[in-house]
């Protein structure tokens, strides 16, 4: 019996959004990104073992037009069940704890992989191609055409950094000489083998291919289970990795609700999971592995604006950036805003009020928000505004005639002020620290003399990913930057929250299971560790057997 799970809605006339149009699809391609949500579904299988399989499950997942509520679905997947994993297991069975290949086996993978990104790079590259993968990202995760295409553009580059040559550059190691002739030591970057990565629904390309082909690069082999509202992305960068010459059988892609996901983990001898999620997810996972996991997790991520005023017009247009681009769904997304009283002076609160305002749902610079309600997040601002000296600087209102489903949220670009020493209080910090998947933050301000509030605050929150230091005052910039710990940390007049990992670490930093992205120093640490082999092959003339000890 076929089993479907769907949301049907309707299409509202007065709240059509507009996309670019694409005027030819790749070869490769099985979708057409204009026709998802007004054509019949297409369907997102599982690959196993090199083969598509569409037929082991008969379970089968709707998912809605994120835009517009009773439109048909934009796609379905295989809603893979606890009981229908057995050839997931077995495939990762199969695959030895050297991996796939290592620095002593199979070395001539790495050049093939060199070559793989390389030609999948130049894909990208072409505009109808790009412009294939903007839209299909737009219609599971609205944002504005800048916003998706950059993720494209972020994708393509990194694809460029690591191929040819640069693959095996990765595994690197090192020598040492021993304590006499014919000793020596050689350290090498050793896969892990089996490994599973679990990607987020905000960056449908980005995150997934970065750790996707990082894995590949070290040896291992991946299990790549997608967020289920946005998998089609993914399917279709893989079935693209297969024209470039990836072999079918080096990737596994799983579809299905986490629970599925963490049956496999106990099942399977997955020796590592690579997860980018909620903090709560990661926890979990945590336990679960017993510690084998890299965790890139939430990020209630602040900004600082020192006292220097210069600049507010750019200063306020990045802080608009940092907070509601891409509808405030991104895991750098500005959290909290300490502002010197300088700033407030200088009209900062009303040049963002004026930027958010400007945001509409026609060109995605607002849209449907994923895994919060409307409800939860007006809840959210209202019980901030309880809070002695707080106010809405703008929005706190749901968008007006759209017709986004009631299962997602629908607010306007929203900004409370809390008063810092309110906020600094025990049964207030929580509250004012709670991260909100959403285009929301929280703006406090501050003077010199309460700096050292600023930097408590800093030492409180849980997560520590990025942030920003907004001043050219280099004794504030060393004052701030000496007493956190961000992983990702921008610094300077120009300093954001957001920004591209194909050319930096980004990544948090205070927790030992903390994932990077993006870099070489990323993709080693997360996706290899370290083997030492000690070479010891000459005995000594006239060696002599000495007493025992």
């Amino acid at each position: 019996m076929l089993v479907t799970r769907h949301i049907f809605t309707k299409v509202h006339p007065s709240r059509v959004i507009y996309y670019r149009s694409t005027s030819s699809l790749p070869t490769w391609a099985t979708i057409d990104p204009n026709a998802m949500g007004t054509s019949d579904p297409h369907h997102v299988p599982n690959l196993v073992d090199g083969k598509w399989d569409t037929k082991s499950s008969s379970h089968i997942m709707s998912i809605p037009n994120p835009l517009h509520k009773n439109s048909k679905p934009i796609f379905t997947l295989t809603d893979t069940k606890v009981n229908e994993l057995d050839a997931f297991v077995k495939s990762m069975e199969r695959v030895p704890k050297s991996g796939v290949h290592n620095p002593l086996k199979n070395v001539e993978r790495y050049l093939h992989l060199g070559d793989v990104t390389r030609r999948a790079g130049e894909e990208l590259l072409k505009p109808e191609v790009a412009e294939f993968f903007t839209k299909s990202i737009q219609k599971c995760v609205p944002k504005s055409h800048a916003q998706a295409m950059g993720e494209v553009t972020v994708t393509a580059a990194f694809l460029l950094n690591f191929s040819s040559d640069n693959v095996r550059f990765l595994a690197r190691g090192f020598t040492n000489p021993g304590d006499h002739a014919g000793q020596s030591t050689t350290g090498y970057r050793w896969p892990y083998g089996p490994v599973s990565i679990i990607t987020p629904f905000n960056f449908p390309l980005e995150i997934p291919v970065l750790q996707l082909m990082g894995a590949l690069f070290m040896g291992n082999k991946p299990v790549l289970k997608p967020a289920e509202k946005c998998a089609v992305v993914m399917e279709q960068f893989l079935r693209l990795l297969h024209e470039v010459g990836l072999e079918k059988a080096d990737v596994d892609f799983l579809n299905g609700e986490g629970v599925v996901m963490a049956e496999l983990l106990k099942r399977a001898p997955i020796r590592l999971t690579q997860f980018t999620g909620s903090s709560r997810v990661g926890e979990i996972l945590s336990e679960q592995t017993r510690g084998k996991v890299k965790v890139e997790d939430a990020g209630f991520d602040w900004k600082i604006i020192g006292p220097d005023v210069d600049e507010v017009d750019y200063v306020a247009w990045q802080c608009d950036q940092d907070t509601y681009a891409s509808v405030g769904q991104k895991c750098s997304a500005q959290s909290i805003l300490f502002m010197h009283e300088n700033y407030q002076e200088a009209g900062l609160l009303d040049k963002i009020k004026h930027l958010a305002e400007a945001r509409k749902l026609e060109d995605l610079t607002v849209g449907p928000v994923l895994t919060h309600t409307t409800e939860d997040i007006l809840g959210h601002c209202e019980a901030l505004l309880k809070i002695p000296g707080s106010y809405t600087v703008c929005g706190g209102k749901e968008l007006t005639g759209h017709d986004i489903p009631e299962i997602y949220g629908a607010v306007e670009p929203t900004a409370v002020f809390v008063p810092l020493e309110e906020m600094m209080k025990e049964e207030n910090f929580d509250l004012c620290t709670r991260e909100i998947f959403a285009p929301f933050q929280v703006i406090t301000s501050y003077n010199d003399s309460s700096l050292p509030l600023v930097i408590e605050a800093c030492e409180r929150m849980s997560h520590h990913l990025t942030a920003a230091v907004v001043s050219n005052d280099i004794k504030f910039q060393h004052h701030v930057l000496s007493n956190t710990v961000n992983g990702t940390t921008y610094v300077g007049r120009r300093a954001r929250t957001t920004g591209a990992p194909q050319n930096h670490w980004f990544g948090p930093a205070g927790d030992t299971r903390g994932a990077g992205i993006g870099t070489r120093e990323a993709i080693r640490l997360v996706w290899s560790c370290h083997r030492e082999i000690v070479t010891d092959e000459i005995v000594p003339e006239g060696w002599v057997q000495p007493k025992a000890t």
